[in-house]
């Protein structure tokens, strides 16, 4: 990386916090952190290592920063996140007029245009965020088959910035590995089972998958209404809180979101580093079993971390249903029972469609006639769960399967744990984490915990690597339904005690070299 001149921030790791102060001073305006990431995008995405992590930049952006910057000189900013830039996820949908697509990835929906923003990315916008662009993902959040994570027919193969071709994991891919080293400050993602978490996990984030109706998705391209979710990635707990406090809140257009409580908190003021003392963590130790000798040694150290900031671990606290967990289908009943009706719904809502596609039949039937954009031979031609999914009706066992999934994720799952071991929290290896949650629609939040090994094979690339030497993982905080605000600050306390994102950067290759001191004044 070249030497940035202090009084820069290095804008691999920089916070939010960090640029806000940066801009408030005068020593660079929004308009030179966008023209900055641009530059770093350009380096790395289609060039070099080809991580392929943005599928579009948002042509508007350099003219909302300066917007963005004359309104701070004149009436201060509007939130922490004023003339911030992010990316977001291409489920998530912003004004067309604006110059980008919201495509879930698929050439099925390019050109389509979408009412308005997302409800999130309105509130983003209203705070003042300028968005950068639209982050590739698995398309279709990977609900369209068994394809490899991180890739869509308009993005391509995303890969990680920690292995040369290793797998980013997803369906948040792009978000995951656009903030791991700072193509933008921070991203938004979006979660059904995992696709917050994971990615986050993989490339060494703060991930926060939050509580299903804490935050609407309304203007975002569906999977399941009962679990999908959206939430922010970022580079530390402080930013995640930050972007989280803005994009939670009720909406009209998602119903699900009046279970929250009335008040949203300020998610900062969770940011205590003392937040473990007196905490009753347990651990599903029948679960951590099933992971690798190297994520486990490293998930043991982190219970002794725990422990010196004063928490009180439970190990074991299983699950009461474990094996039932790990063995139900009803997920796969609910999930595809709701995303046909939903994606139809989602379509049904837009101005205008250019392909033309309305069902998911269409959908189906467009990448037969556009297999070579979309079901790219040799590891790209799975579309087994829109198949699947149309087969599907809205019947009695669609309504068993979700309340069966809310006994087996919540009440004989997490709830039923944090109540027999008298929990705060549960804590787990973020790798497999997430289903109890995923199908519970219950909160997670997930921070760094270790890397493999050095002399870690390389496993092959086919098309990406499952392992490698530094790949990164996570250690996630799971909880009841809007347990956030405590997630956050044991989240927070665990990180400030150990700081381990820093510990392994990218590879060389993968980390952009442009900073704010090539752009400033130039």
């Amino acid at each position: 990386m070249t030497a940035h001149t202090d009084p820069f921030p290095d804008l691999y790791e920089a916070s939010i916090a960090e640029l806000q102060e940066g801009i408030q001073a005068g020593l660079f305006t929004s308009v030179d952190l966008v023209k900055a990431y641009f530059a770093r995008i350009e380096e790395v995405n289609l060039r070099g290592p080809v991580l392929r992590a943005v599928i579009e930049t948002n042509p508007s952006a350099l003219a909302q920063a300066a917007e963005l910057d004359r309104e701070r000189r004149k009436n201060g900013p509007r939130s922490a996140l004023h003339g911030i830039p992010m990316l977001l996820k291409d489920n998530i949908a912003t004004l067309h007029n604006e110059g980008m697509n919201t495509t879930a990835g698929s050439f099925a929906l390019l050109g389509s245009v979408v009412p308005r923003d997302a409800h999130v990315a309105a509130k983003l916008r209203a705070a003042g965020v300028i968005f950068l662009g639209k982050a590739n993902l698995s398309e279709w959040a990977r609900f369209r088959g068994n394809v490899p994570q991180g890739f869509s027919g308009r993005g391509g193969q995303a890969s990680s910035p920690y292995v040369p071709l290793g797998d980013p994991s997803g369906s948040s891919s792009g978000s995951a590995i656009g903030t791991a080293i700072g193509l933008a400050a921070a991203a938004l993602g979006t979660e059904t089972d995992g696709s917050i978490v994971a990615p986050s996990s993989a490339n060494n984030l703060v991930g926060i998958k939050p509580t299903v109706g804490l935050t609407s998705r309304d203007g975002v391209v569906p999977i399941s209404e009962h679990q999908d979710t959206v939430g922010p990635m970022a580079r530390s707990v402080a930013d995640a809180a930050t972007i989280l406090s803005i994009i939670a809140g009720r909406d009209p257009r998602d119903n699900f979101t009046f279970a929250q409580p009335a008040l949203v908190p300020d998610y900062t003021r969770a940011l205590n580093a003392n937040a473990l003392r007196g905490a009753r963590l347990g651990v599903p130790r029948r679960a951590v079993e099933l992971l690798d000798e190297a994520r486990i040694a490293a998930f043991n150290k982190s219970l002794e971390t725990l422990r010196a900031q004063g928490a009180t671990i439970v190990d074991p606290a299983d699950f009461p249903d474990s094996d039932e967990l790990l063995t139900s289908n009803n997920e796969t009943i609910v999930l595809t029972t709701d995303f046909k009706v939903g994606v139809e719904k989602y379509i049904a809502g837009l101005i205008k469609v250019p392909t033309g596609v309305k069902s998911l039949v269409d959908l189906i039937a467009f990448n037969l006639a556009h297999a070579d954009e979309e079901l790219v031979p040799p590891f790209w031609t799975d579309q087994s769960d829109f198949i699947a999914a149309e087969n599907t009706t809205v019947d009695q066992a669609f309504f068993d399967a979700l309340v069966a999934d809310k006994d087996l994720g919540a009440t004989r799952g997490i709830d039923g744990a944090l109540a027999a071991f008298k929990l705060d929290a549960l804590l787990l290896p973020t790798d497999i984490a997430f289903v109890p949650p995923a199908i519970a629609g219950y909160p997670i939040v997930t921070v760094p915990l270790g890397f493999l090994p050095p002399d870690t094979p390389l496993s092959p690339a086919q098309p990406t690597r499952e392992s490698g030497p530094n790949m990164p993982f996570g250690l996630s905080f799971l909880g009841t339904a809007f347990s956030e605000f405590k997630l956050i600050s044991f989240a927070f306390a665990y990180e400030q005690a150990t700081h381990t994102r820093l510990k392994v950067r990218a590879f060389p290759a993968a980390i952009p070299k442009t900073q704010l001191a090539d752009v400033v004044g130039k």
